[in-house]
């Protein structure tokens, strides 16, 4: 009851959409639907200790029951199927122990057999054991009963139902979130185009999509917190996203007004999936919930085979944060060239000059040359034996021109830093730099 009362509350105070809470698992009719079964299965002598008695593999009770979930043909809905086996010799059961309420239900089967059939096809055949009783040789037999309930049938059916829809929603959602994301790749490409006699905020938004990059708000990469994120996770990291832009003034400090429009909408972006993620993570836990409950009030198990057998393709087996924050990758991510992509991997700092190596390799030219004075000949990366060839040649004009249009602050102060490393070797460590100044 008291999961029932929260779930409500929840869809109610969360402010999702109305048509995701018409859509939501209906875990209250669920449970009415619940409460049928288990009144047609105790009508039957099945209640919970008697069904698990009898489910179990290891009984030798002459009565064994069989309850699975198959796919229904030329339909994508599971229907349940409740088979009794029970072995007969002459008729009669194989002496063996019951417990006080199987033998209430074995009665009861034996009775519908010898009734032609009244509750399902019965099927009789022989076993591939035989008994020597006396020198006469007598085959056992058995008898396959299925159990034609209804009220279970109707509770999967609304709950695949509901399962199905919910799978169209977050499609449908899905489809949304990435047209939304592609608009606004193209928005913040726009304003992150550089010409020299029009304004940019291409430093900005890269320092934003690295905050948001370590921000992993949706999934995480490190080895101790690796995987997708919980909503509470994915809420926390938001959070702390947004105090960063705020607190290094990035937003504030742009200098187009559709740069502002693209933040606001990239935020909103965020949030709408953020709320997918909490919607989502509400109706697997509803699902949870009632499947719990009906093992509990069933023993019949199903709380395993159910997502194997519905194959959901959205609600329970694919995720939507996944697919949109690809898409992000790859529409807005790159649109913005980032610093961590073109970093020398000797010196870690923008690979300027950039010397392509002929194993395919870049490193910046004074990284090139302090190992070449080293003599070593090996590249630090794949260890070919190109390091010693390596001359002007080699310099990656394109790349070396790329770089300073996009990285002009790192690339300014990797050649400050080049200039007092070599001022250091001519002149010895009392060098002093001086940037030029024309007066």
């Amino acid at each position: 009851m008291k999961f029932a009362r929260d779930f409500k509350e929840t869809l109610a105070s969360q402010d999702f959409p109305p048509h995701w809470v018409k859509n939501a698992i209906p875990y209250g009719q669920l449970k009415k639907c619940l409460k049928k079964v288990q009144q047609e299965l105790h009508d039957l002598g099945l209640d919970p200790d008697t069904l698990r008695a009898l489910l179990d593999p290891n009984t030798t009770a002459p009565v064994a029951l069989q309850y699975r979930l198959k796919a229904a043909n030329n339909s994508s809905f599971v229907r349940p199927k409740l088979t009794v086996y029970v072995h007969m010799q002459d008729g009669i059961a194989v002496d063996a122990s019951l417990t006080p309420t199987s033998r209430v239900f074995f009665e009861r089967v034996a009775a519908e057999i010898r009734s032609d059939h009244e509750f399902g096809e019965i099927t009789q055949k022989p076993t591939p054991n035989l008994v020597q009783q006396g020198g006469n040789t007598q085959h056992d037999n058995y008898e396959k009963v299925e159990v034609p309930l209804v009220f279970d049938g109707k509770f999967f059916d609304l709950l695949q139902s509901d399962v199905n829809n919910l799978d169209a929603l977050q499609t449908e959602e899905r489809q949304r979130m990435t047209a939304d994301v592609v608009e606004l790749g193209k928005e913040v490409s726009l304003v992150c185009r550089t010409s020299r006699f029009s304004k940019s905020d291409l430093s900005r938004w890269r320092y934003i999509f690295e905050l948001y990059l370590d921000a992993e708000i949706f999934f995480g990469t490190h080895e101790r917190d690796h995987g997708n994120r919980s909503s509470q996770m994915a809420l926390k990291q938001l959070q702390w996203f947004q105090v960063e832009v705020e607190r290094r003034n990035l937003a504030k400090e742009f200098k187009l007004r559709e740069s502002h429009v693209a933040f606001v909408r990239f935020v909103n972006l965020n949030l709408s999936l953020l709320k997918n993620l909490q919607f989502q993570e509400l109706n697997k836990l509803a699902i949870f919930k009632i499947l719990k409950k009906f093992d509990k009030r069933t023993s019949l198990g199903v709380s395993k085979t159910f997502h194997s057998t519905i194959q959901s393709e959205g609600l329970l087996s694919r995720d939507v944060a996944k697919d949109v924050c690809a898409k992000m990758s790859q529409e807005l991510v790159t649109v913005v060239p980032q610093l961590n992509d073109y970093l020398c991997p000797v010196c870690f700092s923008v690979a300027y000059r950039p010397v392509r190596l002929h194993c395919s390799h870049v490193f910046c030219i004074r990284c090139i040359v302090k190992i070449q004075r080293r003599n070593e000949k090996y590249c630090p990366l794949c260890r070919a034996d190109v390091m010693m060839s390596a001359s002007a040649d080699n310099l990656d004009r394109t790349l070396e021109k790329y770089m300073k249009k996009y990285f002009a602050k790192e690339v300014k102060e990797k050649q400050r830093t080049n200039e007092i490393e070599r001022g250091i070797e001519d002149y010895g460590p009392n060098y002093a730099h001086h940037d030029c100044s024309v007066m």
